[in-house]
């Protein structure tokens, strides 16, 4: 019997393969714990979501942290599939919530929820290698106020949260990407920001620092721009001067010795708490 014909598909320039014909395929599952946007977004959350603001890549992992992902991870991630999250029964109390978005290494957030033990802290990365790192200090600490999902923060925000239920957001250090044909990827754009926005209770502060001056100025005409946000800056320039609450990372002070001048953006939600 001889082989069925196969047809060449071309994806890309840089990509294709065989596809038998005429042999039905199974529709793929997406792995567990992840978000299957198509399932539950509207058609222009779909759009938005198709330029995303981080590039999944397999980085450096240190031994240390990918112990801590394969033996913490029970304690301290949260799965995510898309359904609104009990931030009560995530956190088995009801504290109020701080959203941390992209938090690195997790060297300040460590360091905030150490100082902050009345607060819970609910950090959204996409990397082990950050993930595994939180994990390590929350368990060297003690800190029992912090978890971890790891997803889109975009799809957290937009499905995850409900409105007005967060007592603060951090966005330390977005990536910046520099290069103009990527600045579509940069995640603080208006369509984000107002459902971060919405996302905060009355007073509650969102807080974003960069160290890349053009982003600097973009964030601040989009964060202007947003009606339920006032700036708590009392300076001309709009920037704020760096909260105590705020420390100074390896990273940022590595970034200041080379003269690179960091932004703290602080905005308020209106209305009254």
């Amino acid at each position: 019997m001889s082989a069925l014909p196969a047809k060449k598909i071309k994806i890309s320039k840089n990509f294709s393969f065989s596809l038998m014909t005429n042999i039905p395929h199974p529709t793929p599952t997406p792995p567990q714990g992840t978000h299957d946007v198509s399932q539950t977004a509207a058609p222009d959350a779909l759009r938005q979501r198709e330029i995303r603001s981080f590039v999944r890549r397999q980085g450096k992992i240190t031994s240390g942290q990918r112990r801590a992902l394969q033996t913490l991870s029970t304690r301290w991630v949260v799965p995510f599939s898309g359904a609104p999250l009990p931030l009560e029964m995530i956190f088995a109390n009801r504290n109020p919530v701080t959203l941390e978005i992209g938090f690195g290494m997790g060297e300040s957030t460590a360091a905030i929820a150490q100082a902050r033990p009345e607060m819970n802290f609910l950090g959204v990365e996409v990397y082990d290698a950050g993930i595994g790192a939180l994990m390590q200090k929350a368990q060297a600490r003690g800190l029992d106020n912090i978890r971890i999902i790891q997803d889109d923060a975009v799809a957290v925000v937009r499905h995850g949260l409900a409105p007005g239920c967060l007592a603060g957001a951090h966005v330390f250090f977005p990536d910046p990407w520099p290069k103009k044909r990527h600045h579509k990827r940069r995640l603080l754009k208006a369509e984000f920001v107002a459902s971060l926005a919405s996302r905060l209770r009355p007073g509650a502060a969102l807080h974003i620092a960069t160290d890349w001056p053009d982003y600097a100025q973009e964030i601040l005409e989009v964060l202007l721009h947003e009606p339920l946000l006032i700036n708590a800056s009392p300076n001309e320039n709009g920037y704020c001067p760096r909260p105590d609450y705020r420390p100074l990372t390896k990273f940022e002070q590595r970034g200041l010795r080379l003269g690179n001048p960091v932004a703290d953006l602080i905005f308020l939600r209106r209305g009254s708490p």
